[in-house]
């Protein structure tokens, strides 16, 4: 059974202090490539995560993200009373110096107890800080089981995608074993064409000036260039181990690839052997059918 390296999981947590939306997309790639996005609070937790995604999906192009909404209405961000307090009491102090009967902010007569210039006050550096989070254990396990969750989501639609895959690469695997059975009759009526052409042409030789024993060495090796039996054996035996590996439990995209490379091979070889139309007209509908296959297996775990 094959799998897909596409998938997409979710799944959602209602904590009494925080809802949580988490999200596993999975895409095809050549090896393991996995990114987390989270809350920076959580960011310890990063390699650990790395390491379950790569083990559990094994290969492809793997996103996780969490996404953290507090259900309490309370920011994270702290007025810093003791630096307003400072800044202020520098702006008196600056007012003073220079001798000021005017806000400068308003243009209107300077109180001491006016509020006009909190606004200003509120905008200068450090005058708001972001108060620390830190992460709570008991909110991380279940944060914990819901990305297991969303894993097992994942799994189960790239078992779900794979199986329209094997039906699609099924069916081409079958086309080309069809059409490597039409090409045996067609293959056994060339031999014999070739060998009445070769007959044709000799009667017009003047057998005297031939040697006999030489001829007959280049005229079977010439004959056996021809023939595409043995290529025909192979391409056989590769197309039934391919369905063979891909009816397999484990996964096996990979050596599917490498099979489909030897039956390239072959339906090549019988292609750059065969002279007649027919026969060719035949290999290259194999070869379209193979680069649909070629391109099925881009996405196979």
């Amino acid at each position: 059974m094959i799998q897909s390296m596409t998938g997409y999981g979710k799944a959602e947590l209602n904590l009494e202090n925080a809802n949580f939306t988490i999200e596993v997309k999975s895409l095809n790639s050549k090896q393991i490539d996995a990114t987390v996005k989270m809350s920076s609070v959580y960011r310890d937790k990063e390699i650990g995560l790395r390491k379950l995604l790569s083990e559990k999906l094994q290969r492809g192009k793997i996103e996780l993200s969490i996404w953290r909404e507090k259900s309490e209405s309370s920011s994270n961000y702290k007025i810093n009373t003791e630096v307003i307090k400072d800044y202020h009491n520098q702006i008196l102090q600056l007012k003073k110096d220079l001798g000021l009967k005017w806000n400068m902010w308003t243009f209107t007569p300077f109180k001491a107890e006016s509020t006009d210039i909190i606004p200003t006050l509120l905008k200068m550096p450090e005058a708001l800080v972001k108060g620390e989070e830190k992460s709570n254990e008991n909110e991380w396990e279940e944060i914990q089981k819901a990305i297991n969750t969303a894993i097992a989501n994942v799994l189960q639609f790239r078992i779900d995608e794979g199986i329209k895959l094997e039906e699609d690469i099924s069916k081409r695997i079958s086309i080309i074993s069809d059409l490597l059975k039409q090409i045996e009759p067609l293959a056994k009526e060339r031999i014999v064409k070739v060998k009445q052409s070769l007959n044709e042409k000799l009667a017009e030789i003047d057998s005297k000036n031939i040697d006999e024993n030489r001829f007959e060495q280049e005229l079977i090796y010439y004959l056996e260039k021809q023939d595409i039996t043995e290529e025909q054996v192979r391409l056989d035996a590769h197309l039934n181990y391919f369905t063979e590996t891909m009816n397999g439990e484990s996964p096996n995209g990979k050596k599917l690839g490498f099979i489909v490379q030897e039956i390239g091979r072959e339906i090549n070889t019988i292609g750059s052997k065969s002279s007649d139309a027919q026969m060719q007209k035949i290999v290259v509908q194999m070869k379209d059918e193979l680069e649909k296959i070629k391109e099925q297996l881009l996405n196979i775990l």
